[in-house]
């Protein structure tokens, strides 16, 4: 029985991505709370047939590589040189492997059926590469469009880039370092190497631009719903904490911290979208600095642990159940407090009042309760 191919990965990740605006390269932003180059990583390292990943790093990138990929094990990064030819043969070197799979770690995005099409054609040919057929209208032009460019034959090349190890290492050591070449399949047919077209994935489009890296958020995003509820009995006092302000009345709101029982059904809310737990969990009742405190602090804890989830949120529908005091009046005032506590829009923040008829603690007027949904936007858990 044949012994199996070994099967190795290299990623290059050792350009600066100037185009991609912004003071990192972009293999080191964050698409929906995970770095580009560990989405690309994590996708090679899912796929059974891959032994091993090397990574073709930046001179002086070595602590922003540690901080992106995390804990992953991998062995460690290779230096790159000055174009991304030079990074790519150096990384071949250092490779022994029966096929390589050349990944720019810019194609973050990576279907492991595309790793499957491009290792069974390389067995019939020497190197193979996923393509998407050209369905654009193409015209030659300037200022002005010109003639048109048939489509016909037209493919856009992506990588990954299948081929086998010790032929493309060849080739990249042949290549006239004079010339620049913009893909390893170009290497390997001026060096006479046959390379199968395999289909590529439209999910492996190349973060390139601002506009890119926007879009590659928007689908890395889902909607997500937390529900909160809170009550808090009466006892003496003249002013009552209430979605973030001060409302006179003739009974204040019993509890640990000041009491606020709409912002801590906000509070309950935003943790649930993101699945961290609930409010108790964060500031037990039994903890004593917590003892009087403002509950704009768990607003704006809660705020701070949805954007370091990579989260956005989307909107706050917040209902307050009481007969007294009048909502109604203080409404404009709340609902710019919570806007500011979050660091949204004030359209982003609804707050609505009832009463229970009469009904219950709250119609027995010895109590508060509110409720609130939260809408965020956050990547896959």
């Amino acid at each position: 029985m044949m012994e199996r191919p070994r099967i190795a990965a290299l990623v290059v990740a050792a350009g600066q991505g100037e185009r991609a605006g912004g003071s990192l390269p972009k293999q080191y932003r964050r698409v929906g709370g995970k770095t580009v180059l560990a989405y690309a990583i994590d996708a090679l390292s899912a796929h059974p047939a891959i032994d091993e990943i090397q990574l073709v790093i930046g001179q002086g990138h070595e602590a922003l590589c540690a901080e992106a990929l995390g804990d992953r094990d991998l062995p460690h990064p290779i230096s790159g040189g000055a174009s991304r030819r030079d990074s790519v043969l150096a990384g071949l070197a250092a490779l022994q492997a029966d096929i390589v799979l050349i990944h720019d770690a810019a194609r973050p995005f990576l279907p492991g059926a595309v790793i499957d099409r491009l290792l069974a054609a390389v067995d019939r040919a020497e190197g193979a590469v996923p393509a998407l057929a050209v369905a654009d209208t193409l015209a030659r032009g300037d200022s002005m469009v010109g003639e048109p460019v048939s489509r016909d034959g037209l493919f856009r090349i992506q990588t990954p880039q299948a081929f086998r190890h010790a032929a493309i290492l060849a080739a990249h050591r042949a290549w006239n370092p004079a010339h620049d070449a913009t893909d390893d399949a170009q290497v390997a047919r001026a060096y006479g190497l046959s390379v199968a077209l395999v289909e590529g994935d439209p999910a492996l489009e190349k973060l390139t631009y601002p506009a890119d890296f926007a879009e590659a958020e928007r689908r890395m995003l889902v909607s997500r719903t937390g529900l909160g509820f809170d009550v808090h009995a009466f006892e003496p006092g003249d002013v009552v904490q209430l979605g973030g302000i001060a409302i006179a009345h003739e009974r204040a709101l019993a509890g640990h911290s000041d009491a606020d029982v709409a912002l801590h059904a906000i509070v309950d809310a935003l943790l649930g979208a993101i699945g961290a737990g609930d409010i108790g969990s964060h500031f037990p009742p039994s903890d004593p600095q917590w003892r009087g405190a403002a509950s704009g602090l768990f607003a704006s804890h809660a705020r701070d642990l949805v954007a370091s989830s990579g989260g956005i949120i989307d909107h706050i529908d917040l209902t307050i159940i009481c007969e007294a005091p009048k909502i109604g009046p203080h409404r404009a005032a709340m609902r710019a407090r919570i806007a500011d506590l979050l660091g949204i829009a004030t359209g982003q923040v609804s707050v609505k009042a009832t009463t229970t008829e009469g009904l219950g603690f709250t119609g027995r007027r010895e109590g508060i309760a509110a409720q609130a949904v939260a809408t965020v936007r956050a990547p896959l858990l």
